[in-house]
């Protein structure tokens, strides 16, 4: 399997070759040269296969530069019950109403990225130690994408983790995960702006290519492709505990930010998984959904971005949305840089020619859910299952029952556990409420932080990484 860039002006890479550099030398984002196609045999011999069995089927045909016994290796490693709380790792339940939560957040930090994180950790190690290279991770959370990394990375040989997030914006149980770590090799930057921000200023470091060869620049965000890769692994899981036979179909409804996480489901779904929509959830950084209810995409700046009660959507750029455009514009490399020239120069594109082919061929819906809907669903979920759901999650379920079909199998993505964001269930539920957490995490918000802040400048987070790095 060979890369190529959005941007089509990137030489052809292998899995292991694009997994150490993030971004695209060409400022595009990786994808594979063809998508696999998985017929109904394939499907149907991978229908009762555990996860991790699973994972090595759909990863090893992306990564194919790594030997098979190595990548079960490190798999194997990954997806343990001891990591993930059961032999299921991604456990379905339902909701009275019939919808369905597939559990992606029993990992070490709470949250879905940890599925992606602990596998890209493993292996970041494993390429590292075959070609004897040191890496230095550069990345921007919103909230939770920073502890799952640092979670997956911490005490790696050859391997600093510098993590962006934006100052006072996440929770206070967000912040500890992150600044409460004593490891030596991870460094958490706390920037005065908005995840936008951060996010920005990690591309402008990675495309100063002199910075990013002197100092082995890569990314963890959902721009790196071994994401991505590992993420396709839960639709497949996913669908087949949602059905019993490969003739049904089902809609995955996910709450999106950075739309990392539902391009996973798109590819999933161009590989021939029976998916039949996918329904972008969005809070009030409402981007995304107004694209997919007009075909007009403009991210707003910063001060535009709004603070929200679900902090790890407010995102106003899409980073991986430009995946998904490339293949809607039937991966024209020129036309996606025109399009992202555009951004550039603060205008945003129309593409509202393209609506009936983004729902009918693509499967794309979208909603938008705001604090008082999640705070009502939450309300709504403990009342009716006796569930506490994260606010993240309670905006899945909206915008679930909002677009849902007569008789649609539909399931949601849960984003994180409801221990994450106290302040928004205690709102929703009364400040008496035991939210369950992990005994691991008692009295995290308590423990010694450490943390840099810096101003909204690219140029001082890169003064900051050269002091440490050069010691």
């Amino acid at each position: 399997m060979k890369y190529i860039s959005t941007r089509g002006r990137t030489a052809h890479h292998r899995f292991s070759q694009i997994l150490l550099m993030g971004l695209a030398p060409d400022g595009g984002l990786f994808l594979p040269e063809h998508y696999p196609h998985i017929d109904e045999q394939t499907l149907y011999q991978w229908r009762d296969l555990s996860y991790p069995e699973l994972a090595f089927q759909i990863i090893k045909l992306f990564a194919d530069d790594i030997p098979e016994a190595d990548l079960k290796a490190i798999i194997n490693q990954t997806y343990t019950t001891d990591a993930f709380g059961s032999e299921t790792i991604t456990p379905l339940r339902r909701l009275h109403d019939g919808i369905g939560i597939l559990g992606l957040s029993n990992g070490p930090t709470l949250a879905f990225k940890d599925m992606a994180m602990q596998f890209l950790g493993n292996t970041f190690e494993y390429v590292l130690s075959k070609e004897n290279k040191a890496l230095n991770i550069i990345g921007a959370t919103s909230g939770d994408t920073g502890s799952a990394a640092e979670y997956a990375l911490r005490g790696k040989n050859g391997i600093h983790v510098f993590m962006l997030s934006p100052n006072g914006k996440m929770s206070a149980f967000q912040r500890a995960q992150m600044y409460s770590l004593p490891d030596a090799n991870i460094h958490n930057i706390a920037i005065d702006g908005m995840f936008d921000d951060c996010q920005d200023i990690v591309k402008t470091l990675q495309n100063d290519e002199l910075f990013k060869e002197k100092y082995q620049l890569s990314t963890v965000n959902s721009i790196n492709w071994g994401r991505i890769a590992a993420q396709i692994v839960y639709y497949f899981k996913g669908y087949f505990a949602a059905t019993s036979s490969n003739e049904e179909k089902v809609s995955f409804c996910v709450p999106s930010g950075n739309f990392g996480n539902v391009c996973a489901g798109h590819i999933a779904r161009m590989m021939g998984l029976p998916i039949h929509r996918l329904i972008v959830a969005t809070n009030e950084n409402d981007v995304l959904y107004e694209f997919f209810k007009s075909g007009y995409y403009k991210p707003r700046v910063a001060a535009q971005t709004r603070v929200t009660s679900s902090p790890s959507m407010d995102i106003s750029k899409a980073s991986n949305f430009e995946r998904f455009i490339f293949d809607l514009v039937d991966r024209d490399a020129t036309q996606t840089e025109a399009l992202w020239d555009e951004i550039a120069a603060g205008n945003g594109f129309n593409l509202h020619l393209l609506l009936d082919k983004i729902r009918e061929q693509y499967g794309f819906v979208s909603g938008k859910s705001l604090h008082s809907n999640r705070i009502d669903t939450i309300a709504n979920v403990y009342a009716n299952d006796n569930q506490i759901i994260d606010p993240h999650t309670a905006d899945g379920i909206t915008v679930a029952r909002n677009l849902r079909e007569a008789g649609e199998n539909v399931v949601c993505l849960e984003t994180a556990l409801a221990a994450k964001f106290a302040d928004t269930i205690a709102e929703a539920l009364g400040s008496n409420i035991n939210i369950p957490r992990p005994a691991v995490t008692e009295g995290i918000e308590d423990l010694p932080q450490r943390v840099q802040v810096l101003p909204n400048n690219a140029a001082a987070v890169k003064m900051y990484m050269k002091e440490v790095l050069n010691g």
